[in-house]
This record gives structure tokens, sequence and C-alpha cells, in this order.
């Protein structure tokens, strides 16, 4: 098994998902032809680079404190987020409902125009995303991104019988399946690269657990370029159950 950068991305490649391939020669061109930095050929850092560089189109100056307003308050027909988000972007992990607080405010400001647009499917969710403009939007999501993020050891305890699965899946992947590593994606210990992938450190287990069973039964499909669905159809009960409690509180 090989769990180099290089040796994991030719495996990824190899294994069925070209896109980052060209995905990565794109992001060497665009390094080539600004001519101001250079860094070792690392996937990770390249992809998030690009997918960063696309997500700038959709910045805006929102207004936090209108944010905060309606995650605390609502406003007209919208409920308070904090009812199902808890307080301070916390989330409700018995319930499911995730952590918020830290998140990056492009990914959030997708999710919410997903929902409304049918793309991502929740019956709570919906109404709510369908209440809201695209000024709110990015009000809420500035808000939510705005509060600090989840810090390494504040989750709950691990189930050290699951651990060591866990952390091998989130860490390094299972090449025997052509699965890349969680963190492959979504950042160092799980913190993200903007905007299309979230930071999933902290973020508690049934929530995860909820939304990899859903890419693997194809009821959740906004995920860029089918890469979750393909990542959750290599997964077994047994695994989800593993990397969902490893993340609540990776170590």
């Amino acid at each position: 098994m090989r769990h180099g950068c290089h040796g994991d991305f030719a495996t990824f490649s190899q294994g069925g998902y070209g896109w980052v391939s060209h995905t990565w020669l794109r992001v060497e061109q665009k390094i080539k032809e600004s001519n101001r930095m250079t860094f070792a050929r690392n996937p990770a850092v390249e992809i998030g680079l690009l997918l960063l560089l696309a997500g700038q189109a959709g910045v805006s100056h929102a207004d936090v404190k209108a944010g905060e307003a309606i995650a605390k308050s609502g406003t007209g027909n919208i409920s308070a987020c904090m009812l199902c988000h808890g307080l301070n972007g916390e989330g409700r992990p018995p319930a499911g409902f995730p952590r918020l607080a830290g998140q990056n405010r492009d990914y959030l400001v997708k999710q919410l125009k997903d929902f409304k647009a049918k793309l991502r499917t929740n019956p709570l969710m919906r109404p709510i995303a369908s209440a809201l403009n695209t000024a709110q939007m990015n009000d809420v999501a500035d808000y939510y991104a705005s509060l600090p993020p989840w810090k390494p050891g504040t989750g709950p305890a691990q189930n050290t019988a699951q651990t060591p699965r866990g952390a091998q899946l989130a860490q390094h992947g299972n090449w025997d399946k052509g699965m890349p590593a969680c963190f492959a994606c979504h950042g160092a210990n799980g913190a993200g690269i903007p905007p299309h992938f979230p930071s999933i450190a902290g973020q508690n287990a049934v929530y995860i657990s909820n939304q990899l069973n859903a890419w693997k039964a194809g009821t959740r499909i906004n995920d860029p370029e089918g890469l979750m669905k393909a990542v959750a159809d290599k997964l077994s009960p047994e695994d989800i159950s593993a990397v969902s409690a490893y993340l609540a509180n990776p170590k």
C-alpha cells in the first residue's frame, strides 16, 4: 500500500477518477501563467488552489450582523438556524444536525443554493433555503464562517475498537478498493479545502454517517464530479461507522 502523496495520486487517477488528473493539469497551467509562485507537485494543494481560485468569483461583501440575526432570531417566516444547529453553531449531534461554526462560507452558500434548487434534499432545509434570498444566504454563511472552528480534543470519546479502522480510512484510504483518504481532499486533519471540500474534523458522527449513506444510496448528488458517490460506494456499513466516529474527534 502506498501512502506517499505521489503514490496516492497515481492510484487515485488509475482508480477511475480521471477528473483529478485533468484538474491537476489545469492548476499547473495557472501556476505557469502567473509565474508568481513555485512549489512541489502536491496534488492536494494544487487541487485546492484551483478550487479556491474558482470560488473567488462568488465572494461577496456580506453583512455578518445580519447573518447573526437570522441565525439567532430568524426572519419573516424563516426559523432561527440555532434551533437546529445550536446557539453557537455547534450542531446537535444526537439528531444529526451538523456543526456550522467555522465552516467555509462558500461551501455553506453552495449548500443553501443546492437546497433551494432541489439539488440537495432535506425536508427541513428545503423550505428555509427557499425563503432566503442570495444576500441573506451570504450573510448567514459569513456569520457561521466567522465563528470559532472545532478545536482538537473537544469531541466525544472515541470507540477504541473503531479508531484504528476509522483513522486508516481518514488518513490513508483503502487503495485495495481504489479509495483515497478523506484528508486527501478535505485537507490536513480534515480542516477543509474551500469551496468544494468542507471541514469534516469535529463534525458529528450521526451527520457524517447520514451523508455517506445518502451518497451511497444516490439520494445526495451535489458533490463535485460525483466524487463522494464514488467514495461512499466503496465503504461498507462498518467502514462508515468507523470513519464517522473517528472524524467526530480525530487525533
